[in-house]
């Protein structure tokens, strides 16, 4: 067998693979979306429960749901969400940025504690803090209010931001804040206008993590909101599943609605976290 042959033939196995692999992460997908065109919502015992008739009940049921005093549940639960996660994600970068700027480029007594234990506290999960967060926001009237959820999001998304902008800002170069310091900028410019557009990918990153760690957390959200036009969506697709029944067209439906805006974010800020605006800036 040629050279050639042997390439052409990795190549196919290489694509065949590829191909496995991509259609078993996504039928459990398509499988939620052919249960959410599904007009009664039945599961079927059948390897793709594609309706005959597709229809679009499922989505105007989890859209179109009001409570008893004929308030729109779905629309100040999408308020809710997108106030919490947006909030999270301004604090999370806020305070990462500058904390992970501090111990990118001074070294003061506690630094290496600091960071230490900073990835300590990634090590337990957010469940096992529910109970002395509940009596924090209980002690400062927070509970049932979306501040008290801000800042139990923005503590778990602190520390990640923190150490991965620290990161990100120790490989951008000190010559090019030095070269703006020279041409008269502060220290306080330069960070602004030279480290801040260098390190957007590493913003982004950090943006996106801190809001779909709020976005798509539950149980912290279940546990300290329990008005039902005050909750996340979340939250709100737990109403589908009951103790003794199961509404799974709507809860399919609900789930592909909850996960449109985080995939239309994940796609704007693409472009920034594959690029590498750092490269070629410093010459020599």
């Amino acid at each position: 067998m040629s050279a050639r042959a042997k390439h052409v033939l990795m190549v196919l196995g290489a694509h065949a693979v590829l191909l496995v692999a991509t259609c078993v992460a996504l039928y459990p997908v398509v499988w939620v979306v052919a249960l959410a065109l599904r007009g009664d919502g039945a599961l079927e015992p059948s390897v793709l429960p594609w309706p005959d008739e597709p229809s679009l009940a499922n989505f105007e049921t989890v859209v179109t749901a009001t409570d008893r005093q004929g308030r729109w549940l779905f629309g100040r639960q999408l308020a809710a969400s997108v106030i919490i996660s947006g909030a999270t994600a301004l604090v999370a970068i806020v305070i990462s940025t500058s904390a992970g700027y501090a111990l990118s480029r001074w070294r003061f007594p506690g630094r290496d504690a600091g960071i230490g234990l900073l990835l300590t506290t990634q090590m337990f999960p957010s469940v096992a803090m529910a109970i002395p967060l509940y009596v924090l926001l209980d002690v400062l009237g927070l509970l049932d209010t979306w501040s008290g959820l801000v800042l139990v999001y923005a503590s778990t998304a602190i520390p990640f931001g923190v150490f991965s902008l620290k990161g990100y800002f120790d490989t951008i170069p000190r010559d090019l804040e030095e070269a703006a310091m020279v041409d008269g900028a502060t220290r306080l410019g330069a960070f602004v206008r030279v480290v801040l557009p260098a390190a957007r990918p590493a913003l982004a990153v950090t943006a996106l993590f801190a809001f779909m760690t709020a976005w798509n957390e539950f149980v912290l959200a279940a546990t300290f909101i329990s008005e039902e036009t005050r909750v996340t969506l979340p939250v709100a697709l737990q109403r589908f599943v009951g103790s003794y029944d199961a509404k799974w067209g709507p809860f399919a439906a609900g789930a592909i609605v909850v996960s449109i805006p985080v995939m239309a974010l994940f796609y704007a800020l693409q472009r920034h976290l594959v690029s590498g605006l750092t490269s070629g800036g410093v010459k020599g």
